[in-house]
């Protein structure tokens, strides 16, 4: 396996360094009409934080005011990576045009681009894989949120909330515990990056269960957002916990491991975690349950319940 490009290992600061896609359109109630929007994702490249926007139409211009937002709230950066326009041949033909916007640099954008001192690296032609770190974002957006919305037909707002509701479970996901002492129970997100502390959601009643008929316009938009966190927080456990074949000795939890607890219902940006403080062995002599201490207490789970972090110390 190769290396890691040297702007994803490098100490940098958030969105220095900037990963670009789209994806797209996806349709609004705007004014009476249906009106097609897109979907544009950032991710930093050393961070992995993300970054979602919307691109109205496909001209220079909207792209233009979409860089400019995303500058003036995570800061300007030095170089953008995006794919090469080859890689969306099977593309919706609308979301094509936008991608030749960035991989052609109109006099518009590349006017833009040069003022800024702005570095544009693109992919090689037929490697999408080149961009998987932006790809995974695109994926976590997009599979569960047309699952759940659907063909349901969304004003601009209600839109536009669920992007960032999204961008901030997506940005509220832990990466690894902040020191290795026994009492500590905090963990390192993107968040933490962005504005120095884990990011949180308001507190809502749970609504998954509740029939769209007895619900308002936003109480519908909060049931969607619940039903996407509830999917996408059951998807990210269980790439946490890969089962590996018999023939590969896999990690062996061990004492004073940071893991997430996987409970039912948790509020949206919600995660518990906890140490492990006891293993108990199986006839196999494999960890089989684990007693695991968190800010509740301390709780016995089967370690099908607890998933490591995936940067554990």
């Amino acid at each position: 396996m190769g290396s890691l490009p040297k702007e994803r290992v490098n100490v940098n600061s958030p969105f220095n360094c900037t990963g670009i896609d789209f994806c797209g359109p996806f349709f609004i109630k705007y004014q009476g009409q249906r009106k097609g929007i897109y979907h544009k994702i950032y991710v930093c490249m050393v961070t992995k934080a993300v970054h979602l926007d919307i691109v109205s139409d496909q001209t220079s211009e909207a792209f233009i005011a979409c860089l400019k937002r995303f500058f003036s709230r995570r800061g300007k950066s030095q170089m953008i990576f995006s794919d090469n326009g080859k890689n969306f041949v099977s593309a919706n033909s609308e979301l094509k045009r936008l991608i030749l916007i960035v991989s052609k640099h109109d006099d518009c954008l590349s006017n833009f681009i040069s003022e800024e001192g702005i570095q544009w690296k693109f992919l090689p032609p037929r490697a999408p894989n080149f961009g998987g770190l932006w790809e995974a974002g695109v994926k976590s957006f997009k599979f569960h949120f047309k699952r759940v919305v659907g063909v349901s037909k969304l004003t601009y707002e209600e839109f536009y909330t669920i992007l960032h509701q999204i961008e901030g479970i997506l940005n509220s996901r832990p990466l690894t515990p902040l020191s290795s002492d026994m009492d500590d129970l905090e963990v390192l997100t993107p968040g933490h990056f962005l504005i120095g502390r884990p990011i949180t959601a308001i507190a809502e009643p749970n609504l998954t269960n509740v029939e769209n008929n007895r619900l308002n316009l936003w109480q519908k938009t909060s049931k969607m957002i619940q039903a996407i966190w509830k999917k996408w927080q059951n998807n990210y456990l269980s790439t946490l916990q890969q089962r590996n074949k018999w023939m590969i000795k896999k990690q062996i939890l061990k004492v004073g491991d940071m893991v997430l607890i996987k409970e039912e219902n948790l509020p949206c940006c919600k995660w518990i975690l906890g140490r492990i403080v006891d293993v108990f062995y199986g006839k196999d002599n494999v960890v089989r349950v684990v007693n695991v201490k968190t800010h509740s207490g301390i709780y016995k789970r089967s370690i099908s319940k607890i998933a490591p972090l995936p940067l554990e110390n």
